[in-house]
């Protein structure tokens, strides 16, 4: 890649590498004007464009957790330089829908002449809305969709998130090898990408493992009542159910199964602290695939879950994790592209390797997709915990 450099004032990247060694990364929003990419005042900020579920279903399970994530990271950047440029967001709404994100990220392009974006949230949102960031050459990284294939359509595209071939994959050879099922339920959200990819996933490795699925039950983002699809399944006994949704769905389907008395272990992928509350008693022993956790031993984790916990006063969930560590990402791109173009951000982004973080040592592969160590937590008295 021919990557496009010019000075960046000098203080500004000693002061974000800085920053970087004592915490962790996720992205956020603000826009730079090509027509002054440098950076020689100190009071020029450095524009970040952010979309994000401000209205909407997505809300309290996306939006607010992901806005939250990025606002103390901006903070912690921002408050370690003295002088010297500062970071900026320009927050669109999505309202929860595919369509809303794509629009947000025209206005953030055509109208804010954004030059970086971090979101959209989900993964139905992020096939649509990427190719309108490679399109317009705009560095886009979602920091929480993570269906299969989503950044290979371009070289300006990246997520934080670890993709359904790295999760599934590995979580079901941690959990499969100490609970030895073989006889398996699943459902899914038959009307969300990273539902029907997470199913599609968990067969074809349950398959390839000759384990059989005896029951596959279907339900659409927004049902309330799962009690035909999981008295269905619970009359064929399974070893465990695999569950594929968005977090709105999760504490419904745990409390229903529940109530039904259904033993087996439910596995739901990307389980929040915020879906354990919800669920409350029904949570117990649920076992999740994710990337993070409050109770992982990662560079700076400890003191990310005081300060976020401090600030908002609640225990921070995955999505707020990977916004927080996304924006961390960012800056540490910047400040080793020594630019604000987007073509050299690109390529930063791009070179990153092992760069400590919350989420552990992280990198982005050939396609801009995260490597990172997999995490698998159960639920035990409420609360999420290292499954190993």
């Amino acid at each position: 890649m021919n990557t496009k450099k010019f000075t960046l004032f000098t203080s500004l990247f000693a002061i974000i590498a800085l920053a970087i060694g004592f915490s962790a990364c996720d992205r956020v929003s603000q826009i730079i004007e090509p027509a002054a990419p440098q950076m020689t005042e100190t009071s020029e900020e450095i524009s970040v464009g952010v979309v994000l579920s401000l209205t909407g279903r997505l809300t309290d399970s996306f939006g607010r957790p992901v806005q939250q994530g990025l606002e103390l990271a901006l903070d912690e950047i921002n408050n370690a330089q003295s002088d010297g440029p500062k970071f900026k967001l320009i927050v669109k709404d999505e309202q929860g829908t595919i369509e809303g994100a794509v629009e947000a990220f025209n206005q953030l392009i055509h109208q804010e002449n954004a030059s970086i974006i971090l979101g959209p949230p989900t993964s139905s949102q992020t096939e649509m809305a990427f190719p309108v960031a490679q399109e317009n050459q705009v560095v886009a990284i979602s920091p929480t969709s993570s269906a299969r294939g989503l950044s290979a359509i371009g070289d300006y595209v990246f997520r934080v998130a670890l993709t359904t071939d790295i999760l599934i994959p590995r979580g079901i050879e941690v959990t499969q090898t100490k609970l030895g099922y073989q006889r398996v339920a699943t459902m899914y959200d038959e009307t969300d990408l990273f539902s029907t990819d997470g199913d599609a996933s968990v067969q074809e490795v349950l398959a390839g493992k000759r384990i059989e699925v005896i029951a596959t039950e279907t339900f659409k983002g927004g049902d309330t009542d799962f009690s035909e699809q999981l008295t269905r399944i619970q009359a064929l006994n399974p070893d465990v159910i695999f569950v594929s949704c968005l977090s709105p769905e999760k504490p419904g389907i745990l409390r229903q199964g529940h109530e039904l008395g259904i033993s087996a272990p439910f596995i739901m992928r990307t389980l929040t602290a915020a879906d354990v509350q919800a669920a409350g008693a029904a949570a117990e022993s649920a076992i999740t695939f994710v990337g993070w956790g409050t109770a992982v031993d990662t560079p700076g984790n400890k003191a990310f879950v005081e300060n976020y916990s401090a600030k908002y006063g609640i225990e921070p969930i995955n999505y707020a994790a990977r916004s927080y560590a996304t924006l961390h990402i960012l800056a540490e791109a910047i400040a080793n592209a020594q630019s604000t173009d987007a073509a050299a951000i690109r390529d930063a982004l791009a070179s990153i390797r092992d760069l400590d973080t919350i989420l552990g040592k992280f990198s982005f592969d050939a396609n801009g997709d995260a490597v990172y160590d997999t995490k698998v937590l159960i639920v035990k008295d409420g609360e999420l915990v290292r499954f190993e």
